[in-house]
């Protein structure tokens, strides 16, 4: 679940920085300026930094599958590369910005900067991580719900039109 959320907002700020450069030139220098500013005061970098121990944790059963000796590596590992992509943040910081200018006017994104600043817009920041990945278990429970329950229908209907599944 927090995995899903990690591995989707990861996708689509990498996503950001492989972007042709056709695309990364319709972000104007004002609202890259006024992106960048907002990124260092939602303090995206601590918030994805906050997030990546819990993604190694999420990855490791993939990676492992059941082995010790793997498992005893992984955990080895695992501080290792937490460091190497704590220091790339730089490039997720600059991306993240990008998509935000490209998305958003200089003005927008002040206004959102000055949002942040204050102490509402702190908590916001402070709850986000919680809020976002509590969100998504409650998403993922309610799609397998509905998923289970159209999975039940739909069997019925094709069944109906003489279907043997």
């Amino acid at each position: 679940m927090k995995r899903y959320f990690v591995i989707v907002a990861l996708t689509m700020l990498l996503s950001a920085m492989t972007a042709p450069t056709a695309k990364a030139q319709t972000a104007s220098p004002e609202a890259l300026a006024a992106a960048k500013e907002l990124i260092v005061v939602m303090h995206l970098n601590d918030q994805i930094g906050a997030m990546l121990p819990n993604m190694m944790k999420n990855l490791k059963p993939t990676i492992v599958q059941g082995r010790a000796e793997v498992a005893i590596e992984y955990d080895a590992l695992t501080p290792r590369f937490l460091e190497a992509f704590k220091g790339r943040m730089s490039e997720l910081a600059d991306a993240a910005a990008l998509v935000y200018a490209r998305n958003f006017s200089a003005e927008e994104l002040r206004t959102m900067t000055e949002f942040y600043k204050t102490p509402t817009g702190q908590r916001v920041l402070q709850k986000l991580v919680t809020v976002t990945q509590e969100t998504t278990i409650v998403g993922q429970k309610f799609g397998q719900s509905v998923g289970e329950e159209i999975s039940k229908q739909m069997v019925e209907e094709l069944r109906k039109k003489g279907l043997n599944l």
